[in-house]
């Protein structure tokens, strides 16, 4: 389950809706993560573009992965501007043993911040400035030489 949303997510809203979810499939482990803008190098926050279709083709492989173990991956993420304290990515892993989504979970935001399609700005004034420093690039994208 990948949701977009325009600017900052309702975290609260999204964790509950996802963890009645758990509960209908009768889930005992119910593991979230929630990444939130933080005040760091003068920046009044983060602005990110998404390429959709990029996007749901990526999401969809590691969703396959963590079905494979018997578990349920769901996403959040904005497109456009968050400012300090508020929440871009939200991503939870349930599944019927603790173990699994414990172990997934920590393996799913690695891959998110490596290889997700999804391009990231700092906000300093009315500038909106590409994160290079804080960036990977993504496999298989680019100019080959």
């Amino acid at each position: 389950m990948l949701e977009i949303y325009s600017g900052a997510l309702d975290v609260e809203s999204i964790l509950s809706r996802w963890y009645r979810l758990s509960l209908r499939d009768n889930c005992g482990a119910f593991v979230p993560f929630v990444g939130s803008v933080r005040d760091e190098n003068g920046i009044s926050g983060l602005s990110f573009d998404l390429y959709e279709p990029l996007l749901k083709s990526w999401f969809a492989r590691c969703s396959d992965r963590v079905e494979k173990e018997g578990a349920t991956l769901c996403m959040a993420h904005s497109n456009g501007n968050v400012y300090l304290q508020e929440s871009s990515f939200v991503c939870a892993i349930y599944s019927s043993k603790r173990k699994i989504a414990l172990s997934m979970i920590a393996e799913f935001v690695e891959d998110f911040k490596t290889d997700a399609p999804i391009w990231k700005y700092d906000l300093i004034g009315k500038r909106r400035i590409y994160a290079l420093e804080r960036s990977t690039p993504l496999y298989g994208s680019g100019i080959l030489s």
